[in-house]
């Protein structure tokens, strides 16, 4: 695994490789068995069934870390937060920023694009009730850290989608930055902000789920002021 991502020179290599990983036997046998079973309102689409690359440009300025595709949303339509709830909330809110073209995001080819802003998750399959295990993680970080290296030299702040993906980035510090992480770690919290001397920025973001959304613990404003800070702390207009 860690060979494979280093040998990526570039990020449609390193997508290219990413879609191609089997090195976690529980993921795999659950995304490929809801790729085959599916869900009933899609019963009639062709499921990707692989692990999920990373969206945006290359010379991103902004990253937006999250803990992995949903069953039936980047599992479903190969790009990650497209086709489900959370990435509708995501997605108008990146619109709203002036960080994505269009508001919606249902499908692989619909016309999406993203500015200065780049997605990526802390683990590329879709896990068995949105729960990875922590050796999973691990499994799948140097696919996380050759991401961020590749994007290193433009990439100035990360927010990062709940405390899984909070913890996540702590390990980015060391392997790509050649910085020790800080201890004890920052708590995760909603607008939590970290700075370090030569890495990006690190903003907490309660994750865009339905489990938030709905419940109005995370709401449109809360979004926006995360997004509006992002942008200014990576110098984004």
């Amino acid at each position: 695994m860690v060979a494979r991502a280093a040998r990526a020179t570039d990020l449609a290599d390193l997508d290219g490789a990413v879609s191609n990983c089997f090195a976690c036997p529980r993921l795999v046998a659950w995304r490929e068995d809801v790729a085959r079973v599916k869900r009933a309102a899609f019963r009639d689409q062709d499921y990707w069934g692989r692990p999920v690359p990373g969206f945006g440009p290359p010379d991103a300025r902004i990253g937006i870390l999250g803990l992995a595709p949903a069953a039936h949303g980047g599992n479903r339509t190969g790009r990650i937060f497209t086709g489900d709830r959370s990435g509708d909330v995501l997605f108008a809110a990146l619109h709203r920023a002036g960080l994505a073209n269009q508001a919606t995001s249902v499908s692989a080819d619909d016309g999406l694009a993203l500015r200065h802003t780049r997605i990526f998750a802390a683990v590329r399959c879709a896990p068995p009730d949105n729960k990875p295990t922590p050796e999973e993680r691990d499994t799948c970080a140097p696919w996380l850290h050759r991401e961020v290296g590749l994007i290193r030299p433009t990439l100035r702040v990360v927010v990062a989608l709940g405390a899984f993906a909070w913890a996540a980035w702590w390990p980015v510090l060391r392997h790509v930055y050649g910085q020790r992480p800080p201890t004890p770690r920052p708590a995760f919290g909603h607008g939590a902000h970290w700075s370090g001397t030569s890495a990006p920025a690190l903003l907490g973001c309660y994750h865009v789920s339905q489990q938030n959304t709905f419940t109005g613990r995370l709401t449109p404003a809360m979004l926006d002021d995360v997004f509006a800070r992002a942008k200014d702390l990576a110098g984004v207009d």
